[in-house]
């Protein structure tokens, strides 16, 4: 797991500002309507269905024109299953390049000793070179991803049970045979499960039937606790992001897609970098946009004029909080403050 999924971050306030509480809503004070619209939930996805199919029976399920999931599983393999509901498909892109973790059992097709395979298993820690298999859906280029850790967990005669944590986009079928032809013996991957997207892992996904429950529980009875459990804000997708809390007056600008400028900052966490990704987010802690820093925590805090981050991704819909651009005579913003 990334040091960014294990603890809170230091939050620095750059001005004393408060929130005009007539404007936009606190994540957890959603209504139930909005709190699926921007919701998040993380699904243990069964063997058989595809990813695809396990989405269509959530938006169905629950009423939505639109949903999607992070990190394509095959049907045959089981696992965590990130599906972002309603407007939160925009955030999608924020998590599709987290790290990912398996549980795989690899077959070998001959002798090997348990000192050996360790061996095989540790040269293919780091970066690596991969084609994907035949059957794939991208086009079969090689192309290098990093292994951050390959273990070797149990092992039963020739089931080998291993923990693969690697780069999105890193094979485990092809990671299993390529270890089998260095081994000198073979080896075929027999099931996969993927325990861990990003910061979401095993132990917070739910099946499709406890979806369901919580939905019946929901429409039925108006008890909204268990879909509440379930289901995430959308702010909950990049909790691996360090958050830029900016001021009401600047949050429609950013809306619009303009550049946040130091002025329109009020709080900052620890972790910030110079282009890297951070989460643009309003003083009540809603999601306004992903952005791309151009400075990094401390020089935002010494800033008072200058960009600090540029949107990459916008996600409140405008109109949320108040203009501060001047208007024209048309009602239309002539231009961009400063905010």
């Amino acid at each position: 797991m990334s040091d960014d999924c294990k603890s809170e971050r230091a939050i620095h306030v750059k001005i004393e500002e408060g929130t005009d509480e007539r404007y936009g809503t606190y994540p957890e004070k959603r209504a139930a309507e909005d709190h699926v619209r921007h919701g998040f939930v993380v699904i243990d996805k069964p063997r058989g269905p595809s990813s695809h199919e396990v989405v269509s029976w959530i938006k169905k399920m629950m009423g939505l024109e639109r949903a999607g999931h992070a990190g394509t599983l095959d049907p045959r393999v089981s696992g965590v299953l990130p599906v972002a509901l309603g407007d939160s498909t925009k955030v999608l892109q924020g998590i599709s390049h987290e790290d990912k973790e398996y549980i795989a059992v690899m077959t070998l097709h001959g002798d090997a000793s348990d000192e050996r395979i360790r061996e095989v298993l540790a040269e293919f820690t780091g970066e690596i070179y991969q084609r994907p298999p035949v059957k794939s859906a991208v086009k079969r280029q090689l192309r290098t991803r990093r292994v951050y850790s390959l273990k070797m967990l149990e092992r039963d005669g020739r089931y080998v049970l291993l923990d693969a944590r690697v780069e999105a986009g890193t094979y485990i079928r092809k990671l299993c045979y390529d270890v089998g032809e260095v081994l000198g013996v073979g080896a075929n991957m027999r099931e996969l499960r993927r325990v861990r997207v990003g910061c979401f892992g095993e132990d917070e996904a739910v099946t499709l039937h406890d979806l369901a429950d919580a939905l019946y529980l929901w429409k039925q009875y108006g008890d909204e606790s268990l879909l509440r459990r379930y289901v995430k804000p959308v702010e909950y997708m990049v909790k691996h992001l360090p958050r830029i809390f900016i001021r009401d007056s600047a949050v429609d600008s950013v809306a619009h897609g303009a550049a946040l400028a130091a002025p329109g900052v009020a709080k900052i966490e620890d972790g910030v970098e110079r282009d890297r990704m951070a989460a643009i987010v309003t003083l009540k802690g809603e999601l306004v946009a992903l952005a791309k820093a151009v400075a990094s925590t401390n020089e935002v805090l010494k800033m008072e004029r200058g960009i600090v981050a540029k949107p990459t991704r916008v996600i409140m819909e405008r109109g949320v909080y108040p203009s501060a651009w001047p208007k024209g005579k048309d009602g239309r913003n002539e231009g961009r403050r400063e905010r």
